[in-house]
């Protein structure tokens, strides 16, 4: 029995459509859940990781793509996204570059950010 929301009731024959991703947005998804969790780390206080740190950058690029940003805006934006104060000793030596195709209002293009933390 699930619940369904079309008849506002708990059915057996109610048809429940999952939410159908391709690749790509599963991707794009993930990318945002990751920097949300990594806003809220940051937000007590705590030192990002790696993996934080990437998706936090990332998130901030594809975002600000969508709102219309040019990539050397975004260039630049990029680098001022995190310190080395909000990351893990060694996080900003191990992220070099951070690489992400972005959807301008335009059509998609490659943003890179070379050394995002300083």
């Amino acid at each position: 029995m699930s619940r369904c929301a079309q008849h506002r009731y708990w059915a057996d024959d109610c048809e429940v459509e999952a939410l159908q991703l391709t690749p790509h947005e599963q991707e794009r998804l993930l990318i945002h859940v990751a920097a949300d969790v990594a806003e809220k780390r940051r937000a007590r206080g705590l030192r990002l990781n790696h993996p934080e740190a990437v998706a936090l950058i990332t998130a901030h690029l594809l975002e600000g793509a969508r709102d219309g940003r040019t990539v050397s805006e975004l260039m630049a934006s990029g680098r001022k996204v995190l310190t080395r104060d909000d990351v893990m000793d060694g996080i900003p030596e191990m992220i070099h570059d951070v690489q992400v195709e972005a959807t301008f209002p335009d059509g998609t293009k490659l943003v890179t950010v070379h050394d995002p933390i300083v």
